[in-house]
Order: C-alpha cells, then structure tokens, then sequence
C-alpha cells in the first residue's frame, strides 16, 4: 500500500520537476542559497528535530506493534530499540543528502508556501518530498535525496536485525522513508498555523516564500 501512495505521489509530480524550473523576479528576492552552516544545521534539525523524533515515535509504535522486527520483541525495551535503529538510518541518510547536496547545489530545506490556497500547498508538500531548490531558487530533481534514502537503508543492513537485513525490508524501508519525509513537510507547512490557532502562540519560526515559481 505504501508503495502505491509513494509510486502516485511520484507520478503526480513528476510532470513538475522533469526539468529544473527557474525561479521568477519575486522569488529571487526572497530566496536565498542554503549556507555551509545552514546546511550542518539542517541535518542536525533533520536527525534530532520535534518533526522527525515524532515521526520516530509513530514507526517506533508500529514497529513494536508489529513486533517487528521480531528480535527486539513488543515491548517498551523493544520499542526504544526500533527508535535507536530508525534514528541511526536517518542520521546517516542526512549526512549523504547533505554532503551530495553540497556538491550537485541542491538546497534540501522545505520552505512554507503560506501564500497558496490549501490545495497549493498539499501539492507543495508532496512535490517538495521527490524535488529540491537549485542554486538559482528553481525547483529540480531531488537526486542527492534519490541517492541517499536507499544508500542509507541498504547499508543499515549491515548492523540490523537479521530478519530485517535484506534487500526487501530495505526496500520497504526506502519507501517509508520517503512516506516519512512527506509527513515531515507537512509538520513543516502546518505546525506553526497549528500552534498559533490551537496554543494562542506562534510556533517556531520556519523558512517560508511565496507560491512556488
């Protein structure tokens, strides 16, 4: 099931990003390239971030009600384990995207589209999980992302669970990795409109442009 709602979003969106778009006037003024310590930032907030904890959190959950893998057993024990794992894959897949990034001027950050209608920025938020800003502030091919989610669960391999260490969970994994960054863009869009409304407070602050070029 994942994989067909990852393959559709895919498909949806592939139209958009088949050749990198350059950015208009309005857009140039706003944006600006990701720095080298914006960059390290990124992949800290991206490995030990509220977004990705809690997503941590919900895999976590389904993995130990799942009991799997089965080794780790379903079990508070069990469940820390599975947060301990998922956490040492996504660390190690940020530093790929990270680094890869830096080399091919790929912009990794998700940037709010506050000033599109609601259904603008869902698109937003499932186009900006397959593409990345470039240099110039278009939008292309998220390839160090392409890269860096399989590299990372395929390696994972090495030290995981022996039930879970083969090519088909690592497929799976990749699948809900991607799955995972989409929920992660959505935190990003909506929590400071969340937080604002639901706590009479704004949330923390978080990059935003205009509609996307």
């Amino acid at each position: 099931m994942a994989c067909f709602l990852l393959v559709g979003v895919t498909t949806t969106v592939a139209q958009t990003i088949e050749t990198p778009q350059k950015a208009d006037a309005s857009t140039l003024k706003t944006y600006h390239y990701i720095t080298q310590q914006q960059r390290i930032k990124w992949v800290e907030d991206n490995t030990f971030g509220a977004a990705t904890l809690t997503v941590g959190m919900f895999s976590a959950g389904i993995g130990t009600a799942r009991d799997k893998p089965v080794e780790y057993g379903p079990h508070w024990d069990g469940f820390g384990k599975r947060y301990g794992m998922r956490l040492t894959g996504v660390s190690t897949g940020n530093v790929i995207e990270g680094v890869l990034g830096d080399l091919w001027g790929e912009d990794p950050r998700y940037f709010r589209t506050i000033n599109l209608s609601l259904a603008g920025r869902l698109k937003n938020i499932a186009l900006m999980t397959v593409a990345t800003r470039r240099r110039d502030g278009g939008v292309g091919p998220a390839y160090a992302r392409y890269v860096s989610t399989p590299a990372n669960n395929f390696l994972s391999n090495t030290w995981r669970a022996d039930s879970e260490a083969n090519n088909s969970a690592a497929v799976e994994r990749t699948v809900f990795g991607f799955l995972g960054c989409m929920s992660k863009n959505a935190f990003f869009e909506f929590w400071p409109d969340i937080s604002r409304h639901v706590f009479g407070r704004r949330g923390n602050p978080l990059p935003s442009m205009g509609p996307r070029p």
